[in-house]
């Protein structure tokens, strides 16, 4: 299985902080956001290759990053240098397993969350139910909910419809960026862009693959910590204690 690690976006609403530095490399307590990541998932020796990708203006921070890694890192640099020419996250996953021709299933995650759970829960999950997979947590505040992408699932967890940032959600069940993709969906993106899929939200994509194969969505058994800005970033610094 590949590991592809969404890393190329600008994150503006964190300068001065990531003006020059990307926001997966930021530290929280000991580790940066992406070691909490990639340490927990190498741990099960689940992965045998994990692809950062990035913008072209932050490249050469993970490529210098990689080489103190054990595990086997690929940075692939998207080519952008502006937040306004970014390809979004869905064409940036293409261009990646264009790029190094990718044939496997794949665990796409963003490179700026947090988790107290270990990743190793979600794979299970989706090995079980032979498909692909998203996470799913209940969110009370409808202001997040707009926010977010949304779910709503039947009774064995399967996913009926996803919208992304819909000014009426369907549920309170949100999505945040934890995907397990099988071989097959992987393979479907170019189609799914080529009849109008959005590509800046990473949930967009399983919004339109849902319609077209079963997938499912895995209850979180724990918390998330999304690092959007200084404030948010400043939070996690004092709560987040590691994985349980």
């Amino acid at each position: 299985m590949k590991c592809l690690v969404l890393a190329a976006g600008y994150a503006t609403r964190l300068y001065p902080l990531t003006e020059n530095f990307p926001k997966p490399l930021l530290k929280v307590g000991e580790k940066t956001i992406l070691d909490w990541l990639i340490d927990d998932i190498d741990g099960a020796n689940l992965v045998d290759e994990y692809i950062v990708i990035s913008n072209h203006k932050f490249a050469h921070h993970f490529t210098e990053w990689a080489k103190g890694k054990s595990q086997k890192i690929v940075v692939v640099d998207d080519g952008t240098d502006t937040n306004e020419t970014r390809l979004g996250a869905v064409r940036d996953v293409q261009y990646a397993i264009e790029r190094l021709k990718l044939d496997d299933d794949m665990l796409v995650i963003a490179g700026d969350n947090v988790l107290d759970f270990s990743l190793t829960k979600f794979v299970s999950y989706a090995n079980e139910k032979n498909a692909s997979c998203i996470m799913r947590y209940y969110e009370p505040e409808t202001k997040k909910l707009l926010k977010s992408g949304v779910v709503t699932i039947d009774e064995n967890d399967k996913v009926l419809c996803m919208t992304e940032k819909s000014p009426a959600p369907a549920t309170h069940w949100c999505c945040p960026p934890f995907y397990y993709y099988t071989k097959e969906a992987s393979k479907m993106i170019p189609r799914a862009i080529e009849e109008g899929c959005g590509v800046d939200a990473p949930g967009s994509y399983i919004a339109w693959l849902c319609q077209q194969v079963p997938v499912y969505a895995f209850e979180m058994p724990g918390n998330r910590y999304d690092i959007g800005n200084l404030e948010s970033y400043e939070q996690v610094q004092k709560e987040y204690k590691g994985i349980c």
